[in-house]
């Protein structure tokens, strides 16, 4: 066990003892660990009182593991909203497993976790190496996806049934919870099945994950937009430019976006509370000097500033009001009042982005998370997300994965550099 608040513990399901069918292999040893803070006091702090800093247990192939792949039945589902990438990860899962460990069955449950409740009657697919042959190439993904928790004894029944070994959970924070109930049930039933999540947020807010797959292709398409704003807005007398991105709660994207794209002035996310007053004086006097302004605001930004009745979705989060229509009507309404003529142009390419293929290098980050999901699974690894933390991939515990959302902070580095890039005051 390791000493300190973080309980990186992996749950196993038992002693591996098959010997590995991947020879030549460079192969992962069980006590390969990865630092979590390679800040080089924090650790000679640790080493000084005699305790051990804080570790991720490394991913990778493992010579021994615990299933036999001969007798072994997978399955695959893809749960929550859109993100581009979702099909490299069931192409790459299946083709690992079919390649390096010669598994046979793998099945994907269509439209998320309700393909494993028998009520919704959806049929399992077979997935083999010709029907994920060219997936890579379409946004989206092949099995559907839905929102909202299913009977986890429903869902452990049609696994127990079908007796499925591993279950690859794609999907972020609800499917996460989701994955850890059914990794729970199956072991107080006494059922060796193995639940191995693949972090899917294209907002980038799971814990102790630092990058999810889809992200960077969200930050590259949302450059588009971010383009076409900013010509716009040089285009007309007084023009702005306001791009609506996604970010429920953690503003990444608008604020990686902002960075790529340096033309944004202001960069408005849900870490960093903001005040209509004070973010219309600023725009005043940016179109007072420089005739022009590019507004990005994650769509999670502004919600305190809306009168709206709280409606939960069907994963049981909150519906956010429309933040980019709100600033565009209360922008309009401003420069009204002031007699002052504006242009402003409002683009949302919200599910554009998230629809597209991955491109090529969130292409090849999921390859990798598909074949280390399949590694740990293959060991006997459960209730665990394979993560990315220092350029190595780790495994991740589902329960702290999820214990807390993952944001920018206010006073850090990132929001720093943000705030030097586009220029505008720290707080409005």
């Amino acid at each position: 066990m390791q000493e300190g608040k973080l309980d990186l513990t992996i749950s196993r399901l038992g002693e591996c003892r098959i010997p590995s069918p991947m020879p030549g292999t460079h192969f992962v040893d069980d006590e390969d660990h990865v630092l979590y803070d390679n800040n080089l006091r924090k650790i000679q702090e640790y080493l000084k009182a005699s305790k051990t800093p804080p570790f991720f247990e490394k991913a990778g192939p493992r010579a021994k593991i615990y299933f036999d792949p001969a007798k072994l039945k997978c399955g695959i589902v893809t749960c929550g909203g859109l993100c581009p990438g979702l099909n490299d990860v069931i192409r790459a899962i299946v083709m690992s497993l079919f390649h390096h460990y010669g598994v046979q069955n793998i099945f994907g449950f269509p439209y998320g976790y309700e393909g494993l409740s028998c009520r919704h009657k959806h049929v399992p697919v077979e997935l083999t190496l010709n029907s994920v042959a060219r997936i890579h190439e379409q946004g989206g993904t092949i099995l559907g996806s839905s929102r909202g928790p299913q009977d986890v004894s429903e869902m452990v029944d049609t696994l127990e049934r079908m007796k499925i070994g591993i279950l690859f959970t794609i999907g972020g924070d609800g499917t996460l919870r989701g994955g850890q109930a059914i990794a729970e049930e199956a072991g107080k039933r006494g059922l060796k099945i193995a639940v191995i999540g693949v972090p899917k947020t294209i907002d980038n807010d799971i814990s102790y994950v630092q990058r999810s797959f889809g992200f960077e292709t969200a930050v590259t398409e949302a450059g588009a937009a971010i383009v076409s704003a900013h010509t716009e807005a040089k285009g007309a007398r007084n023009g702005i430019g306001l791009v609506k991105l996604m970010g429920r709660e953690s503003g990444f994207i608008a604020a990686f976006a902002a960075l790529a794209y340096n033309d944004v002035n202001y960069c408005l996310i849900p870490e960093l509370p903001f005040t209509l007053k004070g973010f219309l004086e600023a725009l005043e006097k940016r179109l007072d000097e420089k005739g022009h302004a590019v507004i990005v605001v994650g769509e999670g930004a502004g919600q305190d500033l809306m009168q709206k009745t709280q409606q939960l979705d069907a994963s049981g989060n909150i519906r956010f009001g429309d933040i980019g229509s709100f600033l565009r009507d209360q922008i309009n309404a401003h420069f009204k009042g002031l007699g002052k003529e504006i242009n402003l142009k409002y683009i949302d390419p919200s599910y554009i982005i998230r629809s597209v293929p991955a491109n090529a290098h969130d292409s090849a980050f999921c390859l990798l998370l598909g074949q280390n999901a399949v590694h740990a699974g293959m060991a006997g690894r459960t209730n665990m997300v394979v993560g990315d933390w220092g350029g190595a991939f780790t495994h991740v515990p589902i329960p702290m994965a999820v214990s807390k959302r993952k944001k920018i902070d206010p006073d850090g580095r990132l929001w720093n550099i943000v705030l030097a890039s586009t220029g505008q005051p720290a707080r409005m």
